[in-house]
């Protein structure tokens, strides 16, 4: 008689971002979901690029489904800042979660990106509430 061994869950692996884009009518709403670090920022960094491809747009980062994100995450948002300016364009951050939002604040990220209560709303005509 051969004695098995326990059955046991394979070890989770890593978590990685999803990134779905959508438009609105100044730019790009990029709505992040699990965690932004260095195995994950490609994705970021993709989407940025096709979201800044039009001058003068506004991209918002919607982080309501950040879970985590380290300085390489940070890094990227301010890198991107700094292409998105040199543009005539502009990144701002919708919606962090409660330890997002406090690393943004924590390193002063808040001066430099614009927190939004939400994301814009719809592809439509801007409503001056945007």
């Amino acid at each position: 008689m051969t004695r098995r061994p326990p059955a046991t869950d394979p070890a989770p692996g890593p978590v990685g971002l999803t990134v779905q884009a959508r438009p609105w009518a100044r730019g790009t709403v990029l709505a992040l979901y699990g965690e932004l670090d260095l195995d994950s920022v490609d994705a970021l960094w993709a989407a940025l690029d096709a979201a800044l491809a039009a001058p003068a747009a506004v991209v918002v980062i919607d982080c309501a489904g950040l879970e985590f994100c380290d300085s390489t995450g940070l890094d990227a948002m301010f890198r991107a800042q700094d292409r998105a300016a040199a543009r005539g364009s502009r990144i701002e951050l919708a919606r962090p979660r409660p330890p997002v939002l406090r690393m943004l604040e924590l390193t002063g990220a808040t001066d430099v990106l614009p927190v939004r209560d939400a994301p814009p709303s719809g592809p439509g005509r801007p409503t001056g509430r945007e």
